[in-house]
């Protein structure tokens, strides 16, 4: 059974960073390409990282400069996100699907999703 696990959330002051992993298992893990989206209250889920079995890279124009996805052998998918703002508020979630085409919002593996909170 595949299985992805997100943790790292919690309540940061803006301008604050938080760290969120994603723990994959029950797949082939080099093959897959991961994603971290996010939903906030009332509106759609949106893509806010991804990273391509490869390697390569993709950010929402929202992020850009302040969030870095990565990826280890050890199944481990890590959102390291700096500066941030009030509307980076949202449920994290952790995504993975296989093959890669483009980043959707609905296809592949989801995990149960982490709590972002920025206030003061």
């Amino acid at each position: 059974q595949v299985q992805l696990v997100e943790s790292g959330g919690g309540l940061v002051q803006p301008g604050g960073s938080l760290r969120l992993s994603c723990a994959a298992s029950g797949l082939m893990f080099s093959r897959y390409a991961m994603g971290w989206y996010r939903q906030a209250p009332g509106k759609q889920r949106e893509l806010v990282a991804g990273i391509t079995s490869g390697g390569s890279t993709d950010y929402a124009d929202s992020v850009k400069g302040r969030v870095t996805i990565s990826r280890d052998n050890a199944k481990t998918t890590v959102l390291q996100m700096n500066s941030l703002k009030p509307e980076d508020t949202a449920v994290y979630y952790c995504n993975a699907h296989f093959p890669h085409t483009i980043w959707s919002r609905t296809d592949g593996y989801w995990g149960q999703g982490t709590q972002v909170t920025v206030s003061s």
